[in-house]
């Protein structure tokens, strides 16, 4: 009879072991069918971790969870946070080590249009979020957070101590979510705060992408419209900028889910919980950037505009000092490599996902 050989640490590779180890804690992504979810997914299961997603697919797609199910091991979940059954049968079903936390609705101009909506979803998805990881005594947290918090900026660059003054319920329904935090910390939850500044890019493999329709994304229109997709149009009000269009912070959607990973380090180690701006450091204004995708594609965007939408301000970009210090990161990017993913993301979907 062949004497059974019993797998150790001692039998395997370094490489291997630390895969090993990883597969066997599973991180839980909310909202990870949408754009920014979906890259967080990949970078995870790229790095050899399991991952379950969980996603109501209001704004999520089936498709990107198909495609990432070829890199590593995924489950999905279709359920609702509203709803406190779907959120608890998550936990009782995957032993989950650490939550991140996209699932919310973000349009401005709809937010100011439907308030009700962003508190019901944002506010009270994330309390039953919370109260089932308190249940089930899952202790890390990495949320998804708005430079919106800010509102009208007092000072620039800004950063984390920045006065938190929200001009629209998006805003308001991200900082009532940031303040629900603290307290659920005395029970042992330990959390980092990302405030996102604006998005923009997409894998630079191009498999997956913003497949929004339209997109509420400049830069992402931006090159729609310059590869003849979609028309293009200025949304944006009026506002006292040099150019007289609002001035942001872009940062490529790959940076973004890196420093996520970061956060996910930081207290996988034991970090205490803290709050970081992720952006560049630097505002391009909206015709800067229109101005840097007719370059990239050596053409002229006709200058069509439309309606301006609601609730926004004149100007804002980060200083991203604290998260370079405490989590290690920098973001890589520049703004021709964002318009260079998009373009090969849009080359192949042009409808997105869905047609």
């Amino acid at each position: 009879m062949k004497k059974k050989i019993l797998i150790t640490p001692h039998h395997l590779t370094e490489s291997k072991a630390k895969k090993l180890t990883r597969t066997h804690k599973k991180i839980l992504v909310t909202g990870g069918a949408g754009y920014i979810g979906s890259h967080a997914v990949k970078l995870f299961l790229e790095k050899g971790y399991e991952v379950v997603v969980f996603d109501n697919l209001f704004r999520g797609f089936k498709e990107p969870i198909q495609i990432l199910k070829k890199i590593g091991k995924l489950s999905f979940i279709q359920g609702d946070l509203r709803n406190k059954v779907d959120i608890e049968k998550v936990f009782r079903t995957h032993k989950i080590d650490c939550v991140l936390h996209f699932a919310a609705l973000c349009l401005v101009n709809e937010s100011m249009e439907n308030p009700g909506l962003y508190f019901e979803n944002n506010v009270c998805g994330s309390l039953n979020l919370f109260e089932a990881m308190k249940k089930f005594k899952v202790g890390k947290i990495i949320f998804s957070s708005t430079c919106a918090t800010y509102g009208e900026t007092k000072y620039l660059p800004v950063d984390e101590a920045h006065p938190q003054n929200p001009v629209n319920p998006y805003g308001e329904s991200k900082l009532l979510v940031e303040k629900m935090l603290p307290w659920y910390e005395t029970f042992g939850l330990r959390y980092v705060i990302l405030r996102y500044f604006n998005i923009c890019g997409a894998a630079t493999s191009g498999i997956i992408g913003d497949s929004k329709k339209p997109s509420q994304l400049l830069m992402q229109n931006a090159v729609r419209g310059a590869m003849g997709i979609e028309p293009f149009a200025f949304t944006c009000a009026k506002v006292k900028t040099p150019d007289e269009t609002p001035i942001r912070d872009y940062i490529d959607v790959e940076d973004l889910v890196e420093a996520h990973f970061a956060a996910y380090e930081f207290l996988r180690v034991g970090g205490k919980s803290d709050v970081f701006n992720l952006g560049n450091g630097k505002g391009y204004s909206v015709k800067e950037i229109v101005s840097e995708v007719e370059q990239n594609f050596g053409v002229k965007l006709k200058k069509v505009k439309a309606p301006a939408r609601k609730g926004e301000y004149a100007k804002i970009f980060a200083n991203p000092k604290k998260a370079q210090r405490i989590l290690k990161w920098r973001p890589r990017k520049s703004i021709a490599d964002s318009v260079e993913s998009l373009k090969k993301w849009y080359d192949g979907h042009p409808d997105g996902y869905e047609k």
